[in-house]
């Protein structure tokens, strides 16, 4: 309560003495971390950074994955209140789970969204990221997926269902990638209009904390970079999406100092979404909507606990912290707006603690799996994989590479091997 309470005091401080009447930030909004030619991390620093991102997000997925989409009152009769990696007894779908009945630590598409981009990072020449080469490796992947249909026979109809999810996985991604390669302008805004359904879904947070590794201590950096490869993202879902690619890159460096991770939320907006008419930012109201709500449910469980003289209940404070997210859902699930607050009120309450962020966030349900998984990565980067629960950490390491054939620790060491790469083409 006390590291929450300075965190706040010191956020609310730096606010008040810098902004306006209108609630903007200073017209110009320098950070002092800018852009730099050479890594600001020792080779075995970015390692354990890269590491964590990936396999805190990993966790977190792994965490929400057998309880995804489920009702509170559901994952309280299954199982309790979670607090450690489940088996998953669930149905296998495109975005979901691939194989039924995984061990404890296996994944979904959060973690398939990690690994994919990866594999695009690996094949770049240059800290200026190509989208038109991102949107092609999604278009490759898909039509890898697709051969399969031509080698199998009717009769073989495990492998023709397990083809199927992986083909429909990328479909939608797949009608927006296509008239873009082809330089199809009005094909394409017709697609991305169109992109399951034309909601404001949270594409570009299923992999934009892979991209603010490229950049640490550089958020701005990471946020053009990742705003520029969010191009199935609509609205101020492009703004949110970058931002987890900022606190991502300011997480690598924070170095125990979580304001640094909070202060890109106001300091970077290379977009000028401060500045949009009538609007302003929509991503920096959910902030202070997020701030409102912790500091509501943890004052008024002092208050109860003063008045009955019991003990202070954690518990009793995350159930209203619950109570007043339920006031702010959305329709869909997994809209953007609805996971950045989620995320970042997760992570105020637990005072950007891994595994209690993490407990926060599963147990609430809705698209638990994304939620822990963003939450997951950016607190992944911020304590480093040294630091994550060793028993979840050997778990999806393992379920991941036996059972689903994502080896998370190669994939790690290929891209911290390629960030060294890239920024020793600078010097």
């Amino acid at each position: 309560m006390n590291n929450f309470k300075t965190l706040i005091l010191l956020f609310l401080l730096s606010w008040i003495s810098s902004c306006s009447s209108d609630n903007r930030p200073p017209e110009k909004a320098e950070l002092t971390n800018e852009p730099a030619p050479t890594l600001s991390l020792s080779p075995a620093e970015l390692e354990d950074k890269v590491k964590g991102m990936l396999i805190g997000s990993a966790i977190g997925d792994a965490m929400g994955a057998p309880t995804e989409m489920w009702s509170r009152d559901d994952i309280n009769r299954e199982y309790g209140w979670v607090t450690q990696l489940n088996n998953m007894v669930r149905e296998v779908s495109p975005e979901g789970t691939w194989k039924v009945n995984l061990p404890a630590g296996g994944t979904t598409d959060d973690t398939r969204w990690k690994k994919l981009t990866f594999e695009y990072l690996e094949k770049q020449n240059d800290l200026e990221l190509d989208p038109v080469q991102f949107s092609e490796q999604i278009l490759k992947e898909y039509e890898m997926y697709f051969e399969d249909f031509k080698t199998l026979q009717p009769e073989e109809t495990e492998a023709l269902e397990y083809a199927n999810l992986r083909v429909l996985w990328l479909q939608e991604w797949y009608k927006v990638s296509q008239p873009l390669l082809e330089n199809n302008l009005m094909g394409y805004q017709k697609a991305l209009g169109k992109f399951y359904g034309g909601e404001m879904v949270c594409a570009g947070l299923l992999y934009s904390p892979a991209l603010g590794l490229l950049y640490p201590g550089q958020p701005e950096k990471a946020y053009e970079q990742a705003f520029n490869l969010s191009l199935f993202d609509l609205g101020y879902a492009k703004d949110i999406s970058a931002l987890s690619a900022a606190m991502t890159a300011a997480a690598m460096t924070a170095s125990g100092k979580p304001e640094n991770m909070l202060e890109v939320l106001r300091r970077v907006d290379p977009e000028s979404y401060f500045k949009s008419r009538l609007v302003g930012r929509s991503s920096y109201r959910i902030l202070q909507t997020a701030l409102s709500i912790v500091e509501e449910a943890k004052g008024s469980s002092i208050m109860e606990n003063e008045l009955t003289g019991q003990d202070e209940s954690p518990k009793a404070a995350i159930m209203k912290a619950f109570e007043l997210l339920d006031e702010q859902l959305q329709d869909m699930p997994f809209h953007a707006g609805e996971i950045h607050l989620q995320v970042l009120t997760a992570m105020l309450f637990s005072d950007f603690e891994f595994l209690d962020t993490l407990v926060f966030l599963v147990n609430f349900g809705r698209d638990n799996d994304t939620t822990a998984a963003v939450a997951g990565a950016i607190l992944g980067a911020y304590h480093g994989f040294e630091n994550l629960p060793e028993t979840m950490k050997n778990q999806v390491i393992e379920a991941n590479k036996n059972e689903l054939d994502i080896d998370l620790i190669g994939l790690a060491e290929k891209q911290t091997a390629q960030i060294q790469s890239l920024y020793s083409r600078k010097e």
